[in-house]
């Protein structure tokens, strides 16, 4: 064991690794994921990964067992039947969420989940939907629903003051509004009260672009005492409140506890609990919540009776026979099943101290570097810009990358370079476009620029008038291990941290570009061609003829200084 890993477990070893858990993270690593032999993967927060163990365990039950169709009456259906129901019992148990108050509707993915909730919200002219800006894309979508029917959308900002009082410090929550969002649609009469009034406010329980975790007191404020927060009586005068979380990031490793904190409507994905299934995600809805929303269509499963000729169907009352369209994935709700043993095994509070413990070391390495010159190396996003170690904070660290100079290093060169070291990470906005302009300062005409100029999600425009439109992403799981952290920061630290600042007559001299000097580099050590398995042909022949006239260049550039100081 070398002194860096002696030095990370003396401050997190107790946290680290699994230490009371029937393996310990490099057994986990060795007999359940060899394919990372050679590969550090620290993108989940996109998807996480599963398990040898997990799809033994899934391939086992798939080959041994017959599963029919749940909406049929045979033996094989009954047993598909009483799967799918304890399976949603397990969904609600991780939230801590009674079965007589809330139940799991099975979807095809969070977004689906999320898309539910849009369609089928009792919205009016009088409505409001009111969402943080470090809300996902599939959360920004439900906005369409709601100035679809006349409501208000207002995106806004959570701010939270301390302050010292006699009996100890008290916290009042004042939200932040950004401009108010209405379209004209016929027949709409606003203020006109022709009903009950419902209002929605949507926020993540982890925060997917920077990793900060919202307070998940705000469901109990929004619900009961909305009145008290500043700013939010000024917009919406009327009506009721109920409260969505998207928990797809982190339920992962903070799911909800809905017996504290009785959300309305949670969103979960699996896959980025487990790896394995895609494709299914589940709703999470209260039962009175549940008997407000408005369902347009029906299909196979829906409904108890319907007339093929004449306008009759009769719905089904269960809450989730009523929104589960069609026959449910169930081959993959019986896979879920053995996903949920594997963070049972751990347990959820082991596994958010584990992977806590490599999120908070990473952040204190990135923060700490610096040029020769002094400068900062990385820019962190999110509550974390100083050495203090912030627990608000999820597995998420996204960041940028300064030059001596000041000026930026793109993300899509940052992520190239990684992918030809081996790592696997996330660049870009991550589908979050309010937190990346929240964080990254970019104004409303800077996006529109951008747009026309344009710039759009995927593309390799990183860095635009000086500006980077997005981030570097990293973010651990369960299986994640401290030489994958310390891997990544020795990156950083090997590919973009200038040792020493190059004056000529003031001015500062760039070096060269990093990703000449790691294929150099990666050519020297090595002269496999296994090193750089990620390019093809053409790209290893453009890469080593600008290689050439790098080491070219660096001759030319050492002989001028050596000129310059005689």
């Amino acid at each position: 064991m070398g002194d860096a890993k002696e030095e990370f477990l003396r401050e997190f070893g107790e946290h680290y690794g699994y230490p009371n858990g029937p393996k310990s993270i490099d057994q986990i690593r060795a007999t359940e994921f060899k394919r990372l032999q050679d590969l550090v993967y620290l993108d989940h927060a996109g998807a996480t990964l599963y398990s040898d163990l997990q799809m033994e365990s899934v391939f086992n039950d798939l080959t041994t067992n017959v599963y029919g169709n749940p909406h049929s009456q045979s033996d094989s259906s009954s047993a598909t039947l009483e799967i799918v129901k304890n399976a949603r019992q397990q969904v609600l148990d991780y939230c801590n969420a009674s079965p007589k108050e809330y139940k799991c509707i099975f979807t095809s993915g969070a977004t689906a989940a999320l898309k539910l909730v849009g369609e089928a919200f009792p919205w009016s002219c009088n409505s409001n939907f009111m969402y943080t800006m470090e809300n996902h894309n599939s959360v920004l979508g439900i906005r369409e629903y709601a100035l679809g029917q006349g409501a208000v959308a207002i995106a806004v900002d959570i701010e939270e003051d301390i302050h010292p009082g006699i009996t100890g410090e008290t916290i009042s929550t004042k939200i932040s509004l950004h401009q108010v969002q209405r379209r004209k649609v016929a027949g709409s009469l606003e203020g006109e009260l022709t009903g009950d009034v419902y209002n929605l406010f949507a926020f993540p329980s982890e925060c997917n672009f920077s990793g900060l975790r919202f307070g998940l007191d705000l469901v109990k404020i929004i619900k009961e005492d909305s009145s008290k927060i500043l700013g939010i009586s000024s917009v919406c005068k009327n009506g009721q409140w109920m409260v969505l979380i998207d928990a797809a990031k982190g339920c992962a490793t903070m799911p909800p506890d809905l017996s504290k904190y009785p959300a309305d409507f949670v969103a979960i994905s699996f896959y980025k609990l487990f790896g394995f299934p895609t494709g299914l995600g589940a709703l999470i809805v209260r039962n009175d919540a549940a008997k407000l929303l408005k369902k347009t269509y029906f299909s196979g499963g829906t409904v108890s009776a319907s007339i093929a000729d004449i306008d009759f169907i009769k719905r089904r009352e269960g809450i989730e026979e009523l929104f589960e369209d069609g026959t449910v994935s169930f081959l993959s709700i019986v896979s879920i099943c053995h996903g949920f043993k594997i963070l049972n095994s751990l347990t959820v509070s082991a596994i958010s101290r584990h992977i806590a413990s490599l999120a908070l070391y990473t952040r204190k390495m990135l923060l700490a570097m610096r040029h020769g010159n002094g400068s900062s190396v990385c820019i962190l996003y999110g509550h974390h810009n100083s050495m203090e170690l912030c627990h608000e904070m999820g597995p998420i660290i996204s960041f940028n990358l300064k030059r001596p100079d000041g000026s930026w290093y793109g993300y899509r060169e940052v992520e190239k370079l990684a992918s030809l070291s081996g790592i696997q990470l996330r660049t870009g906005c991550f589908c979050n476009p309010g937190a990346c302009a929240k964080y990254l300062g970019l104004s409303h005409l800077d996006l529109i620029s951008n747009t026309e100029a344009g710039h759009i999600c995927w593309d390799d425009h990183d860095i635009i008038n000086g500006k980077p439109v997005g981030a570097v992403r990293v973010s651990f799981g369960y299986m994640s291990t401290y030489e994958d952290a310390k891997k990544f920061v020795d990156f950083v630290a090997s590919s973009f941290m200038s040792p020493q600042s190059h004056i000529d007559h003031g001015n500062q001299l760039k070096g060269p570009p990093p990703f000449l000097t790691l294929i150099y580099s990666s050519y020297s050590m090595n002269s496999s061609p296994d090193c750089l398995y990620s390019l093809n042909d053409k790209d290893l022949h453009f890469y080593f003829f600008f290689a050439f006239v790098y080491l070219l260049l660096s001759f030319v550039y050492e002989k001028a200084q050596i000129d310059l100081h005689k």
